[in-house]
């Protein structure tokens, strides 16, 4: 199911803008956007009782997906409907395998 793709806010959109064009990060964050823009649900669903509380504080959430990129780093995405007509896929943050652990409290 196609979608379009966000980023959560302007601070990580200024974030991805930093990354290196060559950096092997931004190159796996863009495949990914990609593979995202011709299905939300291409990703990972986590389960509801493992959303980190501070997501759904802090952006409402009522899902959450992952998606793994090279190197042991996570992408983290919910999806949302616009009007119920578009499918929104806003990115929340992309993480290294440590802070990954740590903000799932593995």
């Amino acid at each position: 199911m196609k979608s379009k793709v966000v980023f959560i806010d302007d601070e990580l959109e200024n974030s991805y803008n930093l990354l290196d064009d060559d950096d092997f990060l931004k190159k796996a964050i863009d495949r990914t956007i990609e593979k995202l823009k011709h299905n939300a649900f291409s990703g990972i669903q986590v389960p509801k009782k493992l959303i980190p509380k501070e997501y759904i504080r802090k952006y409402k959430i009522n899902n959450l997906w992952k998606c793994d990129l090279p190197k042991g780093w996570r992408l983290m995405y919910t999806v949302t409907a616009d009007n119920e007509v578009e499918l929104i896929t806003a990115i929340l943050e992309w993480l290294d395998h440590k802070d990954y652990e740590r903000r799932f409290k593995y």
